[in-house]
Order: structure tokens, then C-alpha cells, then sequence
């Protein structure tokens, strides 16, 4: 049985399509789960926890 290179074409476009739109609404749901709202909000204001003071003379 030998399959059109057109047929591979088509169903490699269909499937990929169609992984990009699952793994979009798979992250969309991830990054809005009311669970994981603590560790993005930590992640938001870590870099201002750490060093916002201006540093001091360099040597």
C-alpha cells in the first residue's frame, strides 16, 4: 500500500494543527488555575524581594 506524499502532507498539517491548539488550551488552563495563582504571583514579585536597594560604590 503506498500513501501520496499530497495525503502525508494534508494529515501532518491536520495533526499539528490541531496538538498547537491542545497544548495552547492545556497552558492556557495551567497558568489560570486558581492553585497555581500563589506561585505566579511569587514569581512576579521575586526580583523586587531580593535587591532594590541601589548597590554602593564598586572597587
Amino acid at each position: 500500500m503506498e500513501i501520496a506524499h499530497e495525503t502525508l502532507v494534508a494529515l501532518s498539517k491536520s495533526w499539528g494543527l490541531f496538538y498547537l491548539v491542545g497544548f495552547s488550551l492545556c497552558v492556557i488552563v495551567y497558568a489560570c488555575w486558581p492553585g497555581n495563582r500563589q506561585a505566579f504571583q511569587r514569581a512576579k514579585t521575586s526580583i523586587l524581594d531580593e535587591d532594590d536597594t541601589p548597590r554602593g560604590p564598586q572597587a
